[in-house]
């Protein structure tokens, strides 16, 4: 399971994985009050962590893709 905090809003999901496969499923989103544009951009990241298909990590950077836009995080090491 992970808990997602993001601009504005945040919720749970579940991220499954084998090998490079990923698949994320988002659970209960909370809609906290934000400027619309925040809301929108919140919502467009978890729509993409939903459509990733695959991930890989190099160093501190991990990516997923398959969906109609590559993600990068870089891990917090500290």
């Amino acid at each position: 399971s992970v808990r997602l905090e993001l601009w504005c809003k945040g919720g749970s999901g579940q991220f499954s994985v084998a090998g490079n496969t990923v698949i994320f499923v988002p659970g209960t989103i909370e809609d906290r009050n934000c400027p619309a544009d925040r809301a929108q951009a919140d919502d467009a990241l978890v729509a993409a962590l939903a459509a990733a298909t695959t991930w890989s990590r190099q160093g501190d950077i991990v990516s997923f893709s398959g969906g109609p836009q590559m993600l990068r995080f870089h891990l917090n090491t500290n």
